[in-house]
């Protein structure tokens, strides 16, 4: 990662808008901010080589494509020094789309993915219990996602 990036108001508001509609072309970015894409161009290359923009994703409905159960599990450690080798084995399960280190009861917090409850079963019971370090777990199946927001920077 590149040395800490000074940014400007076009910055901010360049973040703003590609958070808002990551396909909006470089071109029409430029009209709406009153610069060329050019400009526009050379501001994402410069926030992706800083490590500020981390890419582009595509937004996809995974209940549409038979995901019907996310959850979310507090993990409690035998001892926090052992964060990083359990988030290191917490790598290969392809269902945990989230991990966080966080404050409170727990060590760690995950939130995964999965087509079924059979599927969560399987994580949950064979794949985290068998990672050294994790003491117990507590878990949270989510009935609905109210909303999911980024937050606007400018």
């Amino acid at each position: 990662m590149a040395a800490k990036l000074n940014l400007d108001k076009l910055d901010l508001q360049i973040i703003d808008a590609m958070v808002a509609d990551a396909e909006i072309s470089y071109a029409e970015l430029g009209k709406k901010l009153f610069v060329s894409g050019g400009t526009i161009h050379v501001r994402i290359k410069k926030l992706e080589e800083s490590g500020i923009v981390k890419g582009k994703k595509l937004n996809v409905d995974l209940k549409q494509l038979g995901y019907d159960i996310t959850a979310f599990v507090g993990i409690y450690l035998e001892k926090s020094s052992l964060y990083d080798n359990v988030a290191k084995e917490l790598t290969s399960i392809p269902q945990i789309v989230r991990l966080n280190y966080i404050t409170g009861n727990y060590s760690m917090f995950i939130e995964i993915v999965c087509k079924d409850i059979s599927d969560l079963r399987y994580v949950l019971h064979d794949a985290l219990q068998k990672i050294k370090g994790i003491e117990r777990t507590e878990t949270f199946i989510s009935l609905e996602e109210g909303f999911n927001r980024s937050i606007q920077v400018s």
